[in-house]
């Protein structure tokens, strides 16, 4: 009897894999563009409503909160009722938030919505990396990660344009009228071209898992199995809880330590590119053209990253990533005030961050078996959250205590180098040569 798993795992990628994974790009540019969007939505916000930035910054964090809840409880839902369920699932309460969105007519009811927005969100994110390991193959396992992972530049740099020209037409709530049918388009392709991932039905082995099992390799245009593999009883029953195991505790700290100082690193020079090159005496459009080459940097960053994991190891690649961040960090902070060197500067600060974080998803994807897979990514990337929310406000403090952009640029980006050290002691080893396996290594 041939193991089904085996069967995606050592053979040419079908055409229909490859539709689930180029489904799993749009969907993190979904986090994307929700991220500019209401950066780009908040002025007419602000204005239309009266409120000052205090309370404005009230509001753009509520979603970072939801995304942070969803990422560590939405994901092990995933673990438990299935990829494909909870991705539809997670859809609806998006397309939801986005929508309601729109009807809000003060603060709170916004700030309400967005957290459930948030929510939907850190729940896909965290299953997509599951979805995006399970349906390649082991020979470009990596890749098809890297590629699901810059999603979110890719949605950043077309959903922010679009965003500016809908605002140029109508009020903030065009935007989020967007947001919410782009979320609903992928409803039905979710529904009719991404079948339940058979590395979670052989691992869960749910009722009729047998017939689950078939449906899915024949939609992936495989043949069906006379039998699944045996897998104890206790491996079916485990919790999601198991990512606090002794075995695989070890992982989850050092993945969730190594994500969350990361990200300060990269949210600092997202959140902050604007305002400073402001601070510089350039214009806010210009700040934003800033901003967009930062993100093209960083979908290119993601690419080159994923298509060097075909022959290098994911592990020193991604601890590269992150040391060159430290050093691209402290490189934008002694730049002089020229638009085009910053712009430079920025791509390739942005080509290295943006790595880092997709080298971290990819790790990811493979340190935690597939019944813990979501529920290891989501805990790393909710507790990561944490950091998002941390990093303006540290480097705010930093500028406000008098400290030079400097000192703060090469503060901000020890968190990139942290991470790297973090990832040293991680037990996992990573061999992507042609044709090498490529696996995680117990405690």
């Amino acid at each position: 009897m041939k193991d089904p798993r085996e069967i995606l795992a050592t053979s040419p990628m079908r055409v229909a894999q490859m539709v689930v994974i180029a489904i799993t790009v749009g969907l993190n540019a979904l986090d994307g563009f929700d991220v500019l969007a209401i950066s780009f939505a908040s002025p007419g916000i602000a204005r239309e409503w009266g409120i000052d930035r205090a309370a404005l910054g009230f509001v753009l964090s509520m979603e970072l909160i939801g995304m942070g809840a969803g990422s560590i409880f939405l994901g092990g839902l995933a673990d438990k009722i299935g990829r494909r369920r909870t991705l539809l699932g997670c859809l609806v309460v998006m397309s939801i938030g986005m929508l309601m969105a729109t009807q809000t007519k003060n603060l709170y009811s916004l700030s309400t919505w967005r957290v459930i927005t948030g929510l939907g969100i850190g729940g896909m994110l965290a299953t997509i990396n599951a979805v995006a390991s399970e349906f390649s193959n082991s020979r470009r396992r990596a890749l098809c990660v890297s590629l699901m992972a810059i999603g979110y530049p890719v949605g950043a740099v077309v959903g922010g344009s679009i965003a500016a020209i809908l605002l140029k037409q109508g009020d903030w709530r065009a935007v989020f009228w967007f947001g919410a049918s782009a979320t609903a388009a992928f409803i039905p392709l979710v529904f009719f071209l991404v079948p339940e991932s058979i590395e979670w039905l052989c691992q869960r082995q749910p009722a009729n898992a047998l017939a689950a099992v078939n449906r899915s390799l024949i939609r992936l245009g495989r043949a069906a199995v006379d039998a699944l593999p045996a897998v104890s009883a206790e491996t079916r029953k485990r919790s999601v809880a198991g990512i606090f195991s002794p075995q695989f505790l070890r992982i989850t700290l050092l993945m969730s330590f190594a994500y969350f100082l990361h990200v300060i690193s990269f949210y600092f020079i997202i959140k902050w590119i604007p305002k400073i090159v402001v601070d510089m005496g350039f214009t806010a459009s210009s700040a934003a053209g800033v901003l967009v080459w930062l993100n093209v940097g960083g979908a290119t960053g993601g690419a080159v990253l994923g298509l060097l994991s075909l022959r290098f190891g994911l592990k020193g690649l991604t601890m590269l990533v992150l040391a060159m961040s430290t050093v691209m960090l402290a490189v934008f902070g002694s730049t002089q005030a020229d638009l085009t060197h910053l712009a430079i500067i920025c791509a390739i600060a942005g080509f290295f961050t943006n790595s880092g974080i997709v080298g971290l998803y990819g790790i990811l994807a493979q340190v935690f078996p597939p019944d813990l897979r979501a529920t290891g990514t989501g805990f790393a990337v909710g507790t990561g959250r944490a950091g998002s929310v941390l990093a303006p406000i540290i480097a705010g403090f930093l500028f406000s205590a008098g400290y030079g952009l400097e000192f703060v640029a090469v503060a901000m980006g020890i968190g990139s180098f942290a991470a790297a050290i973090a990832l040293w002691f991680l037990p996992f080893k990573s061999e992507s040569a042609a044709g090498t396996k490529v696996e995680a290594v117990s405690p």
